[in-house]
Order: structure tokens, then sequence, then C-alpha cells
């Protein structure tokens, strides 16, 4: 088991990664110092394959469980399904220290931390991520939220976890697809932070999609250890946290326009592809990186093209992007594999062209 932290001071938490973990979660519960009853939400599907494991571990623990389920979709994280998950809370009498369990992806992670964030201001929640894309990213960092209209995470707040829990036997379950999803936000670690790390998953792609233990172990370790550090120097997204949105201004617009038939990762990997494009117009990022990036993406088995979208409804969509100041977009741009920059001096035109091409 491999162990990294988010280091922010009365709100620190571990993030433990290993193979087997659920089968661990009572005990680790317990050392936090949870006991008594707790609450996992969790879609059909997730609870299928491991609930009823995460279950025998934590009533073996001596925990009271009750188990809600929420139907899979991007459509379902809503205020909508928050406020039937508030009923559902209070019908079970859950008290402001029972602990909530996000079991599940990405929209499992969100909308459960929404809803621990909100419920009688706020209960402990605990993150157990079982698809690559959470154990990478959406589980770490406190970003909760549920989306607005067509707008992917427009109303949330920031809410950090008491623990995560990655357990990457859980990701033995996935489809290619889906960990080519989870991918797109390793690679996007790599490019913005950590050169060596992007070029471990460059050279050990083949062994991370054919989910080999010690590379699903290296892989959501490396992914962790690179979030926590860039969270801990700005919890609150004003500064050095932008650079986590790499691929995200283009990638949450294209997701939002095609109505969310495109997913996340696929979404991600063309926005970082559309930024490395519009820095190396500018004359900045070099074309052999440009090149490197364009064949990781690819070999991830991830598009490099977006589908027949208007244009003009995307950059509308970027024109709502949570990150805006004073009416101008803030893109994430590379400057080299390992180091980014943030600006919103990007003439519109460019977008265009690039977004068209």
């Amino acid at each position: 088991m491999r162990k990294a932290r988010v280091r922010l001071g009365k709100n620190s938490y571990n993030i433990l990664i290993g193979s087997g973990l659920l089968a661990q979660t009572g005990q680790l519960l317990k050392e936090t110092g949870f006991s008594d009853k707790l609450v996992v939400i969790t879609d059909p599907t997730v609870n299928r394959l491991h609930g009823s494991a995460l279950k025998q571990s934590l009533t073996d623990a001596g925990f009271k469980v009750t188990i809600l389920e929420v139907p899979e979709g991007e459509e379902h994280k809503s205020l909508e399904t928050a406020g039937r998950l508030y009923h559902e809370l209070t019908a079970i009498y859950a008290e402001r220290m029972t602990p909530i369990l996000a079991l599940g992806g990405g929209v499992i992670g969100d909308l459960t931390g929404f809803v621990a964030a909100t419920y009688m201001r706020g209960v402990p929640l605990v993150q157990l991520p079982t698809t690559l894309l959470a154990q990478v990213d959406s589980s770490i960092g406190g970003k909760v939220a549920v989306d607005h209209g067509n707008l992917k995470n427009k109303i949330g707040a920031f809410y950090q976890p008491r623990l995560a829990i990655s357990d990457t036997a859980t990701l033995k379950t996935l489809t290619h697809k889906e960990i080519s999803d989870g991918l797109a936000e390793a690679i996007k670690h790599g490019v913005i932070r950590d050169k060596e790390y992007f070029d471990y998953i460059e050279t050990n792609l083949d062994e991370i999609k054919a989910l080999g233990d010690r590379a699903l172990e290296r892989i959501v370790f490396g992914s962790a250890r690179i979030k926590a550090a860039v969270v801990a120097e700005d919890e609150l997204d004003f500064g050095l946290r932008n650079i986590l949105n790499f691929g995200h201004t283009v990638g949450h617009a294209i997701e939002s326009v095609s109505d969310f038939r495109m997913d996340h990762g696929q979404a991600v990997a063309v926005g970082m592809l559309a930024a490395a494009r519009i820095s190396n117009r500018l004359g900045i990022f070099d074309s052999s990186e440009l090149i490197r990036i364009e064949e990781i993406i690819k070999k991830a088995g991830l598009p490099t093209e977006i589908p027949v979208l208007d244009t003009e409804r995307i950059i509308q969509s970027m024109e709502h992007d949570k990150k805006i100041v004073q009416g101008k977009i803030k893109f994430i741009l590379p400057r080299s594999i390992g180091e980014v920059f943030v600006t919103d001096d990007v003439n519109l035109s460019l977008v265009r062209q690039v977004l068209a091409e």
C-alpha cells in the first residue's frame, strides 16, 4: 500500500492506494476515529460489483451500514438528485457525525461530496473511487459539485474528505474505454507538472492498459502525489491550482455541447491537444513535444479530433467557464512537457481556427 498526503493544516488527509483495500476499509475507518453508523452512496453497477465486499468489511468492523443508490449517468448529478438524498438521509436519522462514503466514479464522488458538504452544513466524507479517472483525479482535492442546466459543475463547494481509499483492484472491472478516460487525467498531470511521470506513462502504457498491479498502483500514486502537492499550495483555486484545468476549458465546453455524449476523459484529451496546438501556434510549445502529446493520446485510446459540433456553441460554453475573470477566458497552455502557464491573452479567432481543424 502506498500513501499520499494532502497537507491542508487541520483539513489534511491521507490517500491510501493499493490492491484489495475495500476489504480493509472497515478497519481503516475505525483507525480514523469513526464508529457507529455510516452511509454509502453508490450506483447500481458499482453496488453489484463492490457493494457486498465493502459492506462486509464495514459490518465486520462494527458499523451499521445503509447503502443508497443513485441512477448512473451525468444527468443524475443534479440538485434534484441531491434533494432526494437529503430526504433519504433524514429518513434514516443521519447525524452530523455520520460519515458518508462515496463508492464509485466521478459522478458519484462529486454528487456525494456535494451532499456531504451541504447536509446539516457538513458531515464527514470518505472517498472510495472505483474508476481510474476518479482515483487519479476527481476524488482528490475537495472539489464537489452538481451540474446545472447544461453547465458542468456549476453549483458546488470546496469540501475535503477525511480520507480517500483507492483500491486499484476495482480498476480490473472497468472497460478499455473507462481506462482510457482515466489515462487522460494522468497524462494531464504529467504535462502540467512532472515530465518524468509523463515519460513513465509513455514508456509503460501497454502495461498500464493491461492492468498490471504494479503499473496501476504507480500511476494512481503518481497522479495523487502531483495533485496533492498542487492542492496543498492553492486549496481554493485562486492561483496555482488553475493549472489542473489544462484541457478542461475546451473539454468541459465539448462535454456540455455534446449533451454529455462525449465522456469526460475523451473531452479532456481533445482539450489538451487543442491547448497544445494553440501554444504551438503562438510559438511557445515545440512541435516535437506537440507530436508526443498527440501520440500518447492516440496510444491511450483517446480521440484527437472533436466530433461534429458547432464551434460557436463551444466558444459560448467556454464563456461560462468558472475561471473567467472580467469576461476573459483563462487558458492553461504548455511551455514544455512538465510546465504550463495560465493566460487570458488568447485571441478567440485562433481558438476557432484550432477547433475547426
